[in-house]
């Protein structure tokens, strides 16, 4: 079971930016910017001016659209959602992306840090119980640089981390105190899988590591008396068709070297989406027997503090 937490935790960003520490991870961000290595791909553009990389993203993070969101794990939702901010493209760029259209198409329009500071503290207004980035690797500067503002207008809710687990080691430790929940996808097991479907061969490696340097940041989940998430790791692992996910050296990596504790969501809405069609036997969705399957290796594994859904309601603000 998740830790309960007796009293509200205050979100670490605070004590950050009250040292002004937080102002120095700013600025050491917005150098990484300049010939950026942010993520994995390492492209060493020059983003402060504009240029782009693997992930399409030059100076300004571009928005999809933001939320309060009801399909989100039951401790980010609560009862009133999980403030949720879709960012467009990405670094990892799975070719069944399940957001191809924003992932891929970058679908959505760019905002100043000014801009972004105010979706944060909108969505704080409405009631969500956190500020849940989607696809933030790429765009970790851009967070940073707004952060500042959101909290001197007020923020004071938890910020989710809501990544591929395409995450580099380097970056994440720049972050260390800023977001209070980390949520990664362990996506592949299988070097070669990774490369076949998203250009990334050192994917189980990268998650890996980067999974591991979440868990010392922040440490299992922990929730309040609401049950709402706090503080610590959720870890998303979408079954895939014909085991392509690697479920067993998944939950066995969790078990065995994060910790039995370790809050998952087994995910069983995998459908073709994108290019997934040329490429079978993505070319299909999971069927019931795969998705039961995933679910008893992991306990066998030892890993049975599972997501339970309950609903999905996403209203979506552009």
């Amino acid at each position: 079971m998740a830790q309960k937490a007796e009293k509200g935790i205050p979100p670490a960003y605070l004590k950050l930016y009250e040292g002004g520490i937080l102002h120095e991870r700013v600025a050491k961000a917005g150098e990484i910017l300049k010939s950026c290595c942010l993520c994995p791909r390492e492209c060493g553009v020059d983003r402060s001016i504009d240029q782009k990389g693997y992930c399409r993203t030059g100076v300004q993070a571009v928005v999809s659209s933001y939320s309060p969101h009801f399909g989100e794990e039951d401790p980010l939702v609560g009862s009133r959602g999980s403030g949720t901010i879709f960012f467009a493209h990405c670094n990892l760029l799975c070719l069944f992306c399940q957001n191809y259209e924003i992932s891929h198409l970058g679908e959505g329009r760019e905002v100043t840090p000014e801009h972004l500071a105010k979706i944060m503290l909108s969505l704080q207004e409405i009631g969500c119980h956190n500020i849940n980035f989607v696809s933030p690797s790429h765009v970790v500067a851009q967070i940073l640089a707004a952060l500042p503002i959101a909290i001197e207008g007020g923020l004071r809710i938890p910020l989710v981390y809501n990544t591929g687990g395409y995450d580099s080691v380097e970056t994440l430790k720049i972050l260390d105190g800023v977001f209070d929940i980390y949520m990664p996808d362990l996506k592949f097991m299988d070097g070669e899988v990774s490369h076949r479907f998203c250009q990334a061969k050192d994917y189980p490696g990268r998650a890996k590591q980067a999974i591991k340097e979440m868990h010392r940041q922040v440490g299992d989940l922990v929730v309040n008396q609401r049950h709402v998430a706090e503080r610590g790791l959720l870890i998303r692992h979408l079954v895939l068709p014909g085991n392509l996910a690697g479920t067993r050296e998944a939950m066995r990596f969790l078990a065995g070297e994060i910790s039995l504790h370790t809050y998952v969501n087994i995910m069983a809405q995998y459908r073709p989406c994108g290019e997934a069609h040329n490429h079978p036997p993505l070319h299909r969705r999971i069927t019931s027997a795969e998705h039961e399957e995933a679910l008893a290796i992991a306990k066998e594994e030892g890993i049975h503090h599972l997501d339970q859904r309950t609903g999905l309601r996403i209203l979506r603000f552009i």
